[in-house]
């Protein structure tokens, strides 16, 4: 099945050990060559920072409905410990070390 090009990218810092949920149905690559993992996900997006957590949410689905499961989350939280880096749409949205100006602002979604 083809899936869309990811919309945003992760670089994770923690270590191989540590294990991080991440919603698999939305995941359009990975690999670890580099000494860390590098997630592509399509449908999601990077909104901002809550407390010590990077905050993503499930704008589009990527996966057919038959193939989702009904109890997935529709917002992904990441200790900000975890990762190193987001791309969003090729543009560096955020960097692990440098003060954030972007600020979570909670969504009316239902959630």
């Amino acid at each position: 099945m083809d899936r869309p090009d990811a919309s945003l990218v992760l670089t994770f810092a923690a270590p191989s050990t540590l294990r991080v949920s991440l919603p698999t149905d939305q995941i359009v690559g990975a690999d670890d060559e580099h000494g860390h993992a590098r997630v592509a996900f399509g449908g999601m997006r990077f909104v901002g920072v809550e407390g010590e957590r990077l905050v993503f949410v499930r704008e589009r689905e990527v996966l057919p409905d038959a193939l989702l499961s009904p109890a997935r989350s529709h917002v992904m939280y990441l200790e900000i410990a975890w990762v190193a880096l987001v791309i969003s749409n090729g543009r560096q949205v955020w960097l692990h070390g440098q003060k954030s100006t972007v600020r979570f602002q909670r969504m009316n979604r239902g959630e």
